[in-house]
């Protein structure tokens, strides 16, 4: 399951709008009373939807976010295959159609009706570039899993990792590909996934892997440099990753055991591909924002320990409260270099 969300920055001239699902009839703005753009109430949903830090209540659109954000309500309801249901019952006019719909009931509804929203945000500026970002970042984290559970000969735990890329992000990020003139990669993912399946042993899997992580390391080189080099930058896709692997191992744990061995492996390649993002803007984060980094870099060795291997240990390293606490920390002292370049920026 996948993931992203959560960027820091004003976003300018945003127009609120809902976007369509994948499943046909999604509710547009006339049918679900989304507010106009430049009115009050605009404003109220893009300060809701805003990125502008992990902690904040960010609200989720059920309509059309990918299966690593819907987890945000698995983990906090601790009910198995929940993000999966959710998606089965699009479209929704409003989120009180969650109970409606059966998907939860009344008291889970209100657990987390301050989460939810049949409504977005167009992103513009930054905050859609590091949205862009991020989303490839999660396709990264899929694979770098993936590859792990192949070279262990696992390759049937290994499927929905190759699939998630291609079956769930690809259509979320698409657009930004073309607009952006990505050459299109969905075919060579496809390519990957078909071989996974039906002859992983073939010789010809280590080139089309390969392939597929060039496709994707390409996409993410459309970006300009100087802008995947900025601490802020790096610090804020960080934190969308990171948020997502939060999301993902609480919903992987359950009695305290690794009860989804998919989601323990989703959030592994996310903390992993995090952790090479952070080493790339290590030195220079011990340059200029001591403190931040020596928060940044204890916190991320720690998380890193949670998962051990891609196979699931017997016991879970960590409970889930204790990785939203390194996330948190992580978040907090990301949130200050964020806000110092910021500030810098606009003098």
């Amino acid at each position: 399951m996948i993931k992203v969300r959560y960027i820091f920055l004003a976003v300018a001239a945003c127009a609120i709008v809902s976007l369509s699902s994948c499943n046909a009839g999604t509710p547009t703005a006339e049918n679900t009373g989304a507010p106009v753009a430049n009115s009050p109430q605009a404003s109220e949903a893009v300060s809701n939807n805003n990125h502008s830090g992990h902690g904040s209540k960010n609200q989720i659109n059920i309509n059309t976010a990918i299966l690593s954000e819907l987890d945000k309500f698995e983990a906090k309801l601790a009910i198995p295959a929940l993000s999966n249901k959710i998606q089965a019952n699009r479209p929704y006019a409003s989120p009180e159609e969650l109970v409606s719909k059966k998907v939860i009931n009344q008291e889970q509804f209100n657990q987390i009706k301050d989460l939810v929203t049949v409504q977005e945000v167009v992103l513009t500026g930054e905050a859609k570039d590091v949205d862009y970002m991020s989303k490839l970042g999660l396709m990264k984290g899929h694979l770098i899993v993936a590859k792990e559970l192949l070279d262990q000969n696992q390759p049937k735990q290994a499927e929905p990792h190759i699939g998630h890329p291609v079956e769930e992000i690809y259509v979320d990020v698409e657009d930004q590909l073309n607009e952006r003139k990505v050459k299109e990669f969905k075919t060579t993912l496809v390519s990957l996934q078909d071989l996974v399946k039906s002859n992983p042993k073939a010789a010809k899997l280590k080139t089309d892997f390969a392939s597929s992580m060039q496709a994707v390391d390409g996409a993410i080189a459309a970006l300009p440099e100087a802008q995947r080099s900025k601490t802020g930058f790096v610090l804020q896709s960080i934190n969308e990753l990171l948020d997502a692997a939060n999301s993902e191992y609480g919903a992987a744990i359950a009695n305290n055991k690794i009860s989804a061995a998919i989601e323990y492996q989703d959030s592994r390649g996310f903390v992993i591909y995090a952790n090479e993002l952070y080493k790339g803007i290590s030195s220079q984060m011990a340059k200029d924002f001591p403190e931040a980094h020596k928060g940044i870099e204890t916190s991320m060795a720690e998380l890193v320990k949670v998962w051990p291997s891609a196979i699931p240990p017997a016991a879970p390293v960590k409970t889930p409260d204790d990785v939203t606490k390194l996330v948190k920390t992580i978040e907090q002292n990301s949130q200050t270099v964020i806000d110092k370049s910021s500030t810098q920026a606009q003098r």
